[in-house]
């Protein structure tokens, strides 16, 4: 009985058993079997040599493939890994994942890697692509598995194998004399790499995020298809390090960053003008469009945050501060819940609405130290935080309203065109999946009511509503997101705020959270 698959230009083709990829590929040309990496069977990536199950559509990976990155990034982590534990045999391996523009490994070492190791370890990667080692997945079974990474001293590697869920198989790669925990998929050897690699820095981790936990050393690097999109990305990086706003502003005596307040800004006269002028500036925006200026409690009982919900799903991001009376108080990471007590002062009509706060008061979020990045990334920030409480049906104008304002700040700082990214519902969200029904409608809605074109950002959704993301691109191509607009039905509903309706009826607003 023979076995059939199907092409991405709608071409079939049969097989006796099941084929590989690789097999496919060479069906087609001998050309295409040598460039093939790795392949999509059914929209899902897997390994080029794995035998495919029957009726399913394949689609060949090359390097010029948009996914070929993902791989060649993911294999420079494992090589990398291995050329550490073949100069440093004593080093411990962790978790080594991709990231934009390369990839990390964690490692556990006594000794800190100096610049000179660096080299070395680039070295030593360049001779494993050059032995075209033989990369190969192996299914173990958990206890061989856990025994196996001990017996090597790998401590970290049989603790995550000990922790996957019971149903999911232990899959390991090997490639010459190293074999990591991976899902995969990976090219089919080290060769394929290529040499459009290069390691860039070491930083400090922890391990799992925690700072209670060991401390590991973190080799970062940048992988490309070659080495023309390696210079060419290097030759970005220069640039970017010319216009590093924290260096510029070192320079032009606008502000500082010290030791001491990790996170936070020290700003100088001209820099606090500079900030003043650039507040005053959105205030105007914000009074033109019918926003009212408010000010709420830095810090407020727990109590609160917990109604809210943000207790639960962003407590560890807080700082926190206990009174003399025993009472938990949290710095407010934002404005919302401040927000809605003001919205519930007194009997507000359906006639009222909408209602618009905003308020540029300082807020504090307890980001991990290597997320830290000046100004784009602080423990201690101010925005243009503003809400809409509003009915279901002053949704699309509201929307169109804020991205209108929005439109006119980008373009007044010289920023033509943006690109917007719809997030979806989280994993980790309150709220029922009736209300996120509700709340993702309403977005897509007003979007497609205003022509707007969206990305869809899977996931990456506030954890009481969906949001837009607003895109700006800057003078040498980063991608800069900078403001938000999220539908919350979640938030109104757990801090009871209600409006009286045309009927008398008493109903929730909904709440659009909003950021220029």
């Amino acid at each position: 009985m023979s076995v059939s698959y199907q092409l991405p230009d709608g071409a079939s083709m049969e097989f006796e058993q099941p084929a590989s990829a690789f097999e496919i590929a060479g069906r087609i040309s001998k050309k295409l079997a040598k460039q093939a990496l790795a392949a999509k069977a059914n929209g899902n990536l897997i390994d080029v040599y794995l035998p495919i199950d029957d009726g399913a559509t394949v689609e060949i990976i090359t390097r010029e493939t948009d996914e070929a990155l993902e791989l060649i990034r993911h294999d420079a982590a494992h090589v990398m890994a291995e050329a550490v534990q073949e100069l440093f045999p004593d080093t411990q391996v962790t978790i080594g994942p991709t990231i934009a523009n390369g990839f990390y490994y964690d490692f556990h070492r006594d000794t800190p890697f100096t610049p000179d190791d660096l080299k070395t370890i680039e070295k030593r990667m360049q001779d494993i692509v050059r032995r075209n080692e033989e990369i190969r997945r192996e299914v173990w079974d958990r206890d061989e598995a856990v025994a196996f990474f001990l017996e090597k001293g790998e401590e970290f590697k049989a603790e995550i194998i000990r922790e996957l869920p019971a149903d999911q198989e232990v899959s390991l790669y090997r490639q010459g004399d190293f074999i990591d925990l991976c899902r995969g998929p990976h090219l089919p050897s080290t060769s394929k790499l290529g040499d459009g690699f290069k390691l860039t820095k070491v930083a400090g981790a922890y391990w799992r995020g925690d700072a209670n936990n060991a401390q590991l050393q973190r080799i970062y690097g940048t992988a490309w298809r070659d080495k023309k999109e390696l210079n060419a990305h290097l030759k970005q990086l220069e640039e970017a390090e010319k216009r590093d706003h924290r260096k510029l502003a070192r320079e032009m005596g606008l502000f500082h960053i010290q030791q001491e307040a990790v996170g936070s800004m020290f700003w100088h006269p001209k820099g606090w003008r500079m900030r003043q002028n650039l507040e005053n500036y959105i205030r105007g925006k914000m009074e033109k469009g019918g926003y009212q200026e408010v000010s709420t409690p830095q810090m407020m009982d727990r109590i609160l945050w917990e109604q809210s919900g943000h207790w639960d799903k962003y407590g560890e991001d807080m700082f926190t501060v206990c009174t003399h009376d025993h009472k938990e108080m949290a710095v407010k990471p934002m404005n919302c819940p401040g927000h809605v007590q003001i919205f519930k002062q007194g009997i507000t009509s359906y006639r009222d609405l909408p209602i618009r706060l905003g308020e540029f008061t300082t807020l504090f979020r307890n980001e991990a130290h290597g997320a830290l990045h000046g100004l784009m990334r602080a423990r201690s920030f101010s925005q243009d935080d503003a809400h809409i409480f509003c009915t279901e049906e002053q949704v699309n104008e509201e929307t169109a309203g804020f991205i209108k304002m929005l439109r006119e700040v980008y373009e007044d700082f010289g920023f033509d065109s943006f690109r917007i990214k719809f997030s979806d519902r989280p994993d980790n969200r309150a709220g029922s999946d009736e209300t996120w029904d509700k709340a993702e409608g309403a977005l897509r809605s007003a979007v497609e009511s205003l022509g707007l074109e969206c990305e869809l950002n899977p996931g990456e959704g506030a954890f009481y509503g969906p949001k837009l993301e607003f895109v700006l691109r800057d003078a040498i191509g980063r991608d800069w997101q900078c403001g938000t607009l999220q539908v919350d039905f979640v938030l109104p509903d757990r801090l009871d705020a209600e409006y009286v309706a045309e009927d008398g009826s008493r109903q929730r607003p909904v709440m659009l959270h909003r950021a220029v």
